[in-house]
């Protein structure tokens, strides 16, 4: 009897240190995940520091603005002719995403800081869910960041429109992603579009870098020239 009460405590000993290891393991293989996640990340984006200046990113192919008629979350029609000879600021969102469309509507909301004197610029954001971001939903989420209706369009619409506009003038679709959660498949969503005046899209800024509204101003001033 002796014997198996003092072999309890040993087991139970054992049984603490296997428990201790296994969740040592666990939580040592989650850390090395996240360590090559972010190293990942900085990669992709040319190995850039976060406080690093973004990048202008070419475009895969030469892209052109087409023609459009679309809804603005004030109700009124707006198409291609409204934004000739603008220079355009591009973003792609839809309002029930809670991950990247916010931050990058922030760096939005500071691009349209940075350009408040400046009446040759216009900020347009297309949403990729036209069923639920209607009008009524646009103004809604437009207030959240204090856009103005004269300075920063939020567009809704036909679907196929919408889809052509974006597809043909912006981003690439993968129609083939099973796992994409962004409506209709664009690549990049989280990127913000620089078209200069004569309608050519110009390249793009990875719209989750905080410091891509300066960067996105000092393009603009380039553009100019």
């Amino acid at each position: 009897m002796s014997q198996q009460a003092g072999s309890k405590p040993r087991d139970d000993e054992r049984l603490f240190f296997y428990a201790a290891v296994i969740m040592a393991l666990v939580f040592g293989t989650g850390f090395c995940f996240l360590i090559f996640s972010l190293n990942s990340r900085e990669n992709a984006t040319g190995g850039a520091a976060e406080n690093s200046p973004p990048r202008l990113i070419s475009p895969d192919h030469p892209r052109q603005l087409i023609n459009f008629s679309l809804t603005d979350r004030t109700g009124r029609t707006v198409t291609r002719t409204e934004l000739d000879r603008k220079i355009l600021v591009v973003n792609f969102l839809f309002t029930s995403c809670s991950l990247t469309c916010p931050a990058v509507n922030r760096c939005m909301a500071q691009i349209q800081q940075f350009t408040a004197h400046q009446p040759d610029v216009r900020l347009v954001s297309l949403t990729v869910d036209p069923r639920d971001d209607t009008a009524e939903v646009l103004a809604k989420y437009g207030e959240r960041f204090g856009a103005d209706t004269n300075r920063w369009l939020l567009l809704t619409g036909d679907k196929n429109m919408l889809y052509d506009l974006i597809g043909t003038s912006f981003l690439a679709q993968d129609l083939n992603d099973p796992f994409s959660y962004m409506p209709g498949n664009f690549s990049h969503t989280d990127r913000i579009a620089l078209v200069d005046a004569d309608g050519k899209l110009r390249g793009y800024f990875d719209g989750l870098n905080e410091n891509t509204a300066t960067a996105v101003v000092g393009e603009i001033n380039r553009l100019r020239k």
